[in-house]
């Protein structure tokens, strides 16, 4: 380790597939991510949460979602049910934030992006312990500035910088925006600066609305007109051939029922939704672009040697048909038909409003099973590197089990400092469920989480516990039995042998650890989900 405490960088994809970038599998172009992959580990086992939110609370504290006060998203809440202890759709006071431990420890905290936990400015991150920040607060929105539909609009002012409320610029494109933000605080730093920095880079891209400048989907014209299934096929190649799967991996099915296979489309059903796939490859090469910008930064400034980059994406790919969702879809769609033009040639613009739906997800979670907003692991296990040559696991794939609370103990240990426990600034806290890192990262453990401990998911009562290479599932009709499921995943990952009846005693001893981890994350079962509530209930 360098005498000198590493800075940190930490970059967050918004809603990326699994084999979307160049060095997990990928057809789009992503040199800058690929550099840095290469050059550190890949981690082919490394899970978030289900949905955006939960993921980031999870990051900036080291512990569940459940405690850290985004039990579910703000913006899919009940009535009624907003404000239950740890669901108060806000990083509460519960929890003792990454930035502000980090701060006090003596680092520049810095963010530029997506914050997703809090809109207010006494929930923002210039309250949780950034002493600069640009932020988007809420879910989404335009990628070139503004909101989408108002009636699930939580602020009527969607960015922050610091402590106030500011309007963006007639030319903002998210990705490009937020890198010039982190660059100028970056930049803005004393020339006798001794202190390292924690950056925090979260994109918008690529969550939908997908959206890209012309330029950068030109040069994707034609390369999807074969179709998901086309593409699907041609990812998992790419996944044997580098090792990041087993060469006899069984993929789980494509599960999209009620959304047409391509051979059934017309023609000009097939241009527009491989447009849809042609803008989201733009989004993600424009990201990795603006990434490698604040990459040359550093390495001109002879920093990056001494920056540890840790990447991942929030959940797996979204798959969502926006248009079915039982409480919006139709709501949004008619917004769509007022307001937006998605005709073939305007599909990526400024004023167009498109997703790309769950057969290209799927291409880029495989061989997982289903994608974002899911407990399988199609929606948990996600794509991620760490590096810093300092490691000694760096040029390799690794394969341990992780998970997103474990950043926070390890950016802590290498900062020389610790989760203060039960008791920050005199209020009482919960202390980080999370591990280090460090010891695997390493070489010193071959494994991040011993064999007993359990791990638990749930949102929108979609439910799972995992132990070791033993996984239960619980998916209600109709992505699943409304039952719990059993899978070996060290030769099933793609959660297809449902092995409950057959080792019923292992799914006994799952179900247990399920409930304590009910029971110690606070965890609210009954109420119902977003997907079945009655509209009427937001009149």
């Amino acid at each position: 380790m360098s005498a000198k405490r590493p800075n940190f960088l930490v970059i967050v994809a918004d809603d990326l597939g699994f084999s979307d970038i160049g060095a997990f599998g990928g057809e789009i172009s992503t040199p800058n991510l690929d550099r840095l992959a290469y050059a550190g580990l890949r981690l082919t086992d490394f899970h978030s949460a289900p949905a955006c939110s939960p993921t980031r609370a999870m990051l900036m504290t080291g512990t569940d979602h459940h405690i850290a006060g985004i039990g579910t998203m703000l913006e899919v809440t009940i009535p009624g049910f907003q404000g239950a202890p740890g669901y108060e759709g806000y990083l509460n006071d519960r929890v003792a934030a990454l930035p502000e431990l980090l701060r006090d420890a003596g680092y520049q905290t810095l963010m530029s992006g997506k914050w997703h936990l809090g809109d207010t400015i006494a929930t923002s991150p210039w309250a949780r312990g950034f002493e600069r920040s640009f932020a988007l607060l809420p879910a989404g929105g335009s990628h070139y500035g503004g909101g989408l539909f108002s009636r699930f609009a939580t602020v009527e002012t969607l960015y922050t910088e610091d402590d106030g409320f500011v309007d963006v610029p007639g030319d903002f494109y998210s990705s490009d925006y937020f890198t010039d933000k982190l660059l100028q605080y970056l930049e803005e730093r004393a020339p006798d600066e001794e202190r390292p920095f924690f950056a925090y880079l979260p994109y918008q891209a690529p969550h939908w609305p997908l959206q890209a400048p012309d330029a950068s989907i030109a040069k994707y014209r034609g390369r999807y007109a074969g179709g998901p299934d086309e593409l699907r096929d041609a990812r998992l190649n790419a996944l044997k051939e580098f090792g990041l799967c087993g060469p006899d991996v069984v993929p789980h099915p494509v599960v999209a029922d009620t959304h047409k296979e391509w051979a059934d489309m017309t023609p000009d059903e097939q241009a527009v939704s491989a447009r849809t796939m042609e803008v989201y490859a733009a989004m993600v090469e424009r990201m990795d672009w603006n990434i490698g910008r604040v990459t040359d930064y550093l390495q001109t400034t002879g920093e990056l040697d001494n920056t540890v980059v840790i990447f991942l994406s929030d959940n797996g790919a979204e798959g969502a048909i926006v248009e079915a969702m039982p409480l919006s879809g139709a709501y949004i769609m008619e917004q769509v038909r007022l307001h937006y033009d998605n005709s073939l040639d305007n599909i990526g613009r400024p004023d167009s409003c498109v997703w790309y739906g769950p057969r290209w997800a799927q291409a880029a979670t495989a061989p997982s099973r289903l994608h974002k907003a899911f407990t399988t692991e199609g929606g948990i296990r996600v794509v991620s590197f760490v590096t810093w040559p300092a490691f000694a696991r760096q040029g390799e794939i690794g394969t341990a089990f992780s998970t997103v609370m474990d950043i926070a103990p390890t950016l802590l240990e290498l900062a020389g400092t610790a989760h203060p426990g039960t008791s920050y600034r005199g209020r009482e806290i919960v202390p980080m469920r999370g591990e280090s890192l460090i010891p695997y990262l390493n070489k010193r453990s071959e494994q991040v989480h011993d064999d007993q401990t359990g791990t638990g998911w749930e949102l929108f009562g979609r439910r799972a516990i995992r132990q070791g290479d033993w996984k239960a599932l619980y998916l209600p009709a109709p992505y699943g039995p409304g039952k719990w499921q059993l899978y070996d995943l060290s030769g099933d990952p793609g959660e297809i042998e449902d092995m409950a009846e057959t080792q019923p005693e292992k799914l006994t001893e799952l179900l247990r650890l399920w409930d304590r981890y009910v029971e110690e994350n606070g965890v609210l079962l009954d109420p119902l989900t977003v997907f079945e509530m009655d509209p009427a209930m937001y009149e």
